[in-house]
């Protein structure tokens, strides 16, 4: 059975959400769940102040009872608490497997850049209030069990990684993003304009020379603008690519939806769980 605690790093997790995934794995042998007091608590925008998040991720991660930590929602957060987090973690923690995307993406980085554990984008618990979001979480809980039947479709012999745009946009040139250097780098993004897309891309692409090259996921719930932008996403990631010198290697299976595939970190993480 691979055990699996669940914390909230960014915003809460809706009790109802949390019921829905628990009544999935009812009864069975094969998994089973934790979900951590403080996914429930509302602090303004976040799922309990610095400290109380802080703690939470710690108590999940270093405890040797469990295999498996999984983020219940993303939401801003996630970056205020993660330095803090990576330089507690103990054995415990680095023998676990973490899941999550969106704004948790700054904790995935820095476990990856440190070693700790086999990190992966992809579903969040929370994911199963979209529509087919049963089928998300059962992706998942494969994932963590060591299935690849979820894993994104074009991954190759080079590692990987994947993020969302701005959360990537963010975390470059800051002390939490790991050497991406010869990875093929996935980014996605949902409800961005599309000036603020190519704004996002000029950004990115003048700190990912030297990757593998660069997928583009699903851009996802476009604002309409007062205006169009007269481009697509598509031309945009190709045309900021190209003026950086990275390849742009097509599309990617990953987006702020209930078909978001699993890009496991680095190559080491696609190896079956022992």
């Amino acid at each position: 059975m691979v055990r699996i605690a669940i914390c909230a790093p960014g915003k809460p997790l809706k009790r109802d959400r949390a019921d829905a995934v628990e009544a999935l794995v009812a009864g069975r042998a094969d998994v089973s769940l934790h979900f951590h007091d403080q996914c429930f608590i509302h602090d303004g925008h976040f799922a309990g102040s610095d400290p109380v998040r802080l703690a939470a991720l710690l108590e999940c991660a270093n405890d040797p009872g469990f295999d498996a930590v999984w983020f219940a929602m993303g939401g801003y957060g996630s970056n205020r608490i993660a330095a803090q987090a990576i330089a507690q973690m103990n054995d415990a923690a680095n023998a676990k497997s973490y899941l999550g995307y969106s704004d948790t993406g700054f904790l995935l980085a820095a476990l990856y850049k440190h070693g700790i554990g086999r990190v992966a984008h992809g579903p969040l618990a929370g994911d199963i209030k979209h529509e087919g979001g049963a089928k998300t979480i059962e992706r998942a809980l494969d994932w963590f069990k060591g299935g690849e039947a979820g894993l994104e479709p074009h991954l190759d012999n080079r590692p990987a990684v994947a993020f969302n745009l701005t959360t990537l946009a963010m975390l470059v040139g800051t002390d939490l993003v790991p050497d991406l250097a010869g990875h093929v780098v996935m980014v996605e993004e949902v409800a961005e304009h599309l000036y603020a897309v190519d704004r996002l891309f000029f950004h990115v692409t003048q700190r990912l020379r030297g990757i593998a090259g660069l997928r583009l996921g699903r851009i996802g719930q476009i604002p309409q603008n007062d205006r169009p932008f007269g481009t697509d996403e598509v031309a945009i990631a190709q045309d900021w690519c190209a003026r950086s010198g990275i390849p742009y290697l097509g599309r990617a299976e990953i987006g702020h939806d209930a078909a978001n595939r699993i890009v496991p970190f680095g190559l080491e993480a696609r190896a079956p769980r022992a």
